[in-house]
């Protein structure tokens, strides 16, 4: 890659990593639910989980994927029912104001990373990369791609996470949390819309 589709890649990556989401939601949620520092496995289950991802579809499943069009049919379902659990998941967590109490926990890295394969802007997002920035397949291409989204999309992710704990803080009052994980839920089951009109 060119240092001028690097930096086009790096804001496509931004942009694609800050935006609402699937993921970022969750981290919303987890920050405002168990703090940041519980978060953290989740974060970085999300960012190298991501880059794992688009290293395998680089690899050649994103070629399976495409020869397979019931595929793609299955992932929409999984996906989306996973989302909707998800969902009734945040709508019902107890939050404390004291995350460090909380009697719930954060995803951990592996949940996190494996959550990728299931969520519907993660494919998205690595199968528009990849053809986009790594059109030709060559392998540097793709550790390059892999390697700069992992970059920018940890402290995307982080942003998100560290949100949700201020907004817990801010409120300190354990009937605010739960409405924002309330809204929050709504919004995940929101975001499943453009997927399920696809």
């Amino acid at each position: 890659m060119t240092l001028p589709d690097i930096l086009a890649f790096t804001l496509f990556a931004f942009v694609s990593s800050i935006t609402p989401g699937p993921n970022n939601l969750m981290l919303l949620a987890s920050g405002a639910s168990f703090g940041l520092r519980r978060t953290v496995p989740h974060m970085l289950g999300v960012a190298f989980g991501f880059g794992a991802m688009l290293l395998a579809l680089g690899a050649g499943l994103a070629e399976l994927y495409r020869a397979l069009p019931w595929a793609q049919l299955v992932l929409k379902i999984a996906g989306s029912a996973y989302l909707l659990w998800l969902a009734v998941r945040i709508a019902t967590a107890r939050p404390d104001i004291d995350p460090s109490k909380s009697t719930g926990r954060p995803f951990r890295f592996i949940e996190a990373a494996a959550f990728q394969w299931v969520n519907p802007k993660a494919w998205t997002m690595a199968l528009t990369a990849l053809a986009v920035y790594a059109g030709g397949g060559e392998w540097g291409a793709v550790l390059a791609v892999a390697a700069v989204f992992t970059l920018v999309n940890l402290p995307c992710v982080a942003t998100w996470a560290a949100l949700g704990t201020g907004m817990a803080r801010v409120l300190g009052d354990p009937v605010a949390v739960r409405r924002i994980n309330l809204g929050l839920a709504a919004l995940l089951v929101l975001s499943l819309i453009p997927i399920l009109r696809a």
